[in-house]
């Protein structure tokens, strides 16, 4: 069976963390700017980390039969400061051409201030007036329900946002429905520290369905891995769910969101 990890911030993991990968079978990964652990000081920052992302992390994971994808933008936890992350921003559309990057993203919110709003806006202008796919960061815990209602209302309140090529990850239990009633795609993110357990993941695909569900691990710094993304799947089939059922999310589902961006070339198997 084949798998896609539709987020996952390769450049925190390890070379044994791709080669568990490659033989798991997972085959392409997509990778959204996020937090370097730290908040970094200049967009010259920014602008190195964004050729990591679209030059090095691709050619790392080639090495591993490996297709790897990214997405650019400031991240929410970093754009309290404003006056870095306009700076950052306008380092984003020369590079939206790149053909490894599928679009803006992470953005979101962190603590749902009002400049991580505003910077929030301006990213999604962005992606707007460059007619590109979107994927979303949803709060942490407690601020959760509260950041994610806040996301939606700002998407639906822009006409030129489409909702299917809107990701909204980090979706749990209490969020999917803002998510899937309203026409977005929803991400299930594998991180049993601070979002959902393989247990609970295989749960809320029962429960929601497979319809628009990206499952993802996120593996970044923190306690997380890639094995979790397999470890669900495994869940799943240990259900009694068929193969066909898992690859149809496990791989499909990411084919059918990525691959709005012609630069996406996997295509869903039947």
């Amino acid at each position: 069976m084949k798998y896609i990890d539709p987020h996952i911030h390769c450049v925190s993991r390890t070379t044994d963390d791709y080669q568990y990968m490659a033989r798991c079978g997972v085959v392409a990964v997509s990778e959204p700017a996020f937090w370097a652990g730290f908040d970094r000081s200049s967009a010259a920052s920014f602008a190195d980390y964004f050729r990591h992302l679209t030059d090095i992390e691709p050619q790392r994971a080639a090495k591993y039969g490996i297709e790897h994808y990214s997405w650019l933008c400031i991240n929410a936890k970093e754009a309290e400061n404003v006056a870095l992350a306009r700076e950052v921003v306008k380092l984003i559309p020369p590079l939206l051409d790149h053909p490894r990057v599928l679009g803006v993203g992470e953005i979101g919110l962190n603590k749902n201030t009002r400049n991580e709003i505003g910077v929030f806006e301006e990213q999604v202008d962005l992606a707007a007036r460059f007619d590109q796919l979107i994927l979303i960061h949803t709060p942490h815990l407690e601020d959760k329900h509260k950041g994610t209602s806040i996301i939606t209302s700002i998407l639906k309140n822009d006409r030129r946002i489409k909702p299917e090529r809107v990701l909204i990850d980090h979706c749990e239990e209490h969020t999917i429905r803002l998510a899937c009633d309203n026409g977005f795609w929803a991400g299930l993110t594998i991180y049993p520290v601070t979002k959902v357990t393989p247990q609970r993941g295989a749960d809320v695909l029962e429960q929601f369905g497979p319809r628009m569900i990206c499952v993802n691990s996120a593996s970044d710094w923190g306690e997380s891995g890639p094995t979790n993304l397999t470890d669900t799947c495994l869940e799943y089939l240990r259900r009694g769910h068929s193969e066909a059922e898992a690859t149809d999310i496990f791989y499909n589902n990411p084919c059918r969101f990525f691959g709005q961006n012609s630069k996406w070339k996997l295509k869903p198997v039947a």
